[in-house]
């Protein structure tokens, strides 16, 4: 219908009006860009698929994307693509429903990735640094480990007979992804050597064996329970699975001596050995010839320790994956299972740039991480794959001053009217973005990976940004207190969510909630 303008009309004749929505409005407003953007947006809401069970369901974790991670990076997103940028959308931003999460650990203000991943992966807040445990365990204590283990929404895809997944950027040992899978009172039990002698003594056993040796400790478990193990894993952190020894190195190895492991085992032979029918990569070649209509299993660890950040993945020794292209072949192999899969996808590098002040770096993993969630909707039936895209927390990362629309998000602040850099009361000018804490400013030019920072001494404080270009991969912004890493914040986070069950997520809610939206869509505990 066409809306037409029709005079002015008073308050008693606009709430008499039966005709309102077709006479009131201004053929110019009913016209503008923006008013048909925002209601073409409305209605393809109302066309929402409002089923609540679902065959599939992918999670996807930005580690440390917080919301003014998002602002940023879709104002990156736009400027990259020759636009003003603050008008656009990340892939999951246009996602029909959205609600705000509260991260805070059990025992902190300011959460962890290890607290606030098992919140979500089982449904309960736990404490900083431990993993797959509720509240009732010591930091450090195997011992306190027995009794106070949660099932995971992905050991209950398994349990249901569904194809499970396990994708991260980071380490796979890392504390997000270990979440899925590992028990742990301590996050950064990785291998063997990372652990004290009475862990061992008590029995408790690393994350790496617990990853390898999923099927055997899930069966061991609980009574009566037969699966068949995670069909997918990729992600970095191939030092905790091979043994301290220079005869073990991956012809890609960056060091001269790979592996992390005192106990002489390199659990890559062991998981060969366990699925014959699997596929083991450890580079791009590699990768790239799985062939994912026959693949039944895929293990894949592509560098030492983490995977390379996006803006450095060319510089990759042997070459490596994008999380984009694992999240398509993930998908297509875990697609062989007719019952349906789990899979978690997480961009962990989000959080190491931020952690190392480059902005840069953060926007551009997220800018890929937007790109495979994009690639998995578009790869996955939306009538039956619930999607949730959500953060495990945010950081003390600002967007700041009163730059003009359409100035570069990395650039310096030029305000509304003005062609040049706005001064400070300090006479300097400023960056529209920053950071609370951290290592503080750098000018490292064309360099893209952004760990080059730790080379040096934090330096925080006020710069002479004058002759300084800020839009380089290689500058790091200023922050104000020195510390040798920048922190985590303790703000809300948000989650996004599309496909059967996606209409439960709305208002601002508790981390654990994730797991529960996940638990009614899959049917995982039948009531």
């Amino acid at each position: 219908m066409k809306l037409t303008w029709k005079g002015t009309l008073s308050l008693a004749a606009l709430t008499a009006s039966a005709t309102l929505n077709a006479e009131v409005l201004p053929e110019y407003q009913a016209n503008n860009a923006w008013y048909i953007d925002a209601q073409t947006r409305l209605v393809d809401k109302l066309d929402t698929n409002n089923s609540l069970r679902a065959k599939n369901v992918i999670l996807f974790v930005g580690d440390g994307m917080g919301i003014s991670t998002l602002t940023a990076s879709r104002i990156f997103q736009g400027q990259l693509e020759g636009n003003p940028g603050e008008e656009g959308y990340l892939s999951f931003e246009e996602f029909p429903y959205t609600a705000l999460v509260k991260t805070y650990n059990v025992n902190a203000q300011t959460p962890d990735s290890a607290g606030t991943m098992t919140a979500m992966m089982s449904g309960l807040k736990t404490d900083v640094g431990v993993i797959g445990v509720d509240e009732d365990i010591e930091r450090g204590d195997c011992d306190s480990v027995a009794g106070n283990e949660v099932i995971t929404a992905l050991e209950l895809a398994e349990i249901k007979g569904l194809s499970t997944g396990v994708i991260s950027t980071a380490r796979i040992t890392h504390a997000t992804p270990a979440a899925t899978y590992a028990k742990s009172a301590d996050r950064n039990w990785e291998d063997v050597s990372d652990m004290p002698d009475d862990a061992i003594a008590s029995g408790c056993t690393d994350i790496a064996d617990q990853l390898v040796n999923f099927e055997k400790y899930l069966e061991a478990r609980y009574t009566g329970v037969d699966v068949d193990g995670i069909e997918v894993a990729m992600g970095g952190g191939r030092r905790h699975f091979l043994p301290r020894d220079e005869a073990f190195n991956s012809p890609d190895a960056s060091s001269s001596v790979e592996g992390d492991r005192t106990d002489g085992r390199d659990l890559t032979a062991e998981w060969q050995a366990q699925y014959a029918d699997g596929i083991y990569v450890y580079d791009q070649i590699g990768f790239e010839a799985i062939d994912t209509d026959s693949a039944s299993r895929v293990f894949g660890l592509f560098n030492e320790s983490h995977m390379q950040y996006e803006a450095d993945r060319d510089n990759d020794i042997a070459g490596e994956p994008s999380l984009s292209e694992m999240t398509s072949t993930a998908i297509n192999v875990l697609n062989n299972n007719s019952k349906g899969f789990f899979l978690m996808v997480e961009s962990g590098r989000i959080d190491h740039s931020h952690h190392a002040g480059s902005a840069h770096g953060a926007l551009t993993d997220t800018l890929e991480f937007a790109k495979a969630v994009r690639t998995a909707y578009e790869n996955s039936d939306p009538a039956e794959t619930l999607i949730l895209v959500t953060a495990d927390h945010g950081h003390v990362f600002t967007i700041a001053g009163y730059p003009k629309r359409g100035n570069p998000i990395l650039g310096k602040v030029v305000g509304v009217g003005s062609e040049d850099p706005a001064s400070a009361s300090d006479g300097l000018p400023y960056t529209t973005l920053g950071y609370t804490n951290g290592r503080g400013f750098r000018n490292l030019g064309d360099e893209t990976n952004a760990d080059a920072t730790y080379a040096f001494e934090p330096d925080a404080g006020r710069k002479d940004l004058t002759t300084v270009e800020t839009t380089t991969t290689g500058y790091h912004q200023e922050a104000l207190v020195p510390l040798s890493s920048e922190t985590h914040s303790g703000e809300d986070i948000s989650l996004h969510a599309t496909g059967p069950g996606s209409q439960l997520v709305q208002g601002v809610v508790e981390q654990n909630m994730v797991f529960h939206v996940m638990n009614q869509a899959l049917g995982l505990i039948e009531e």
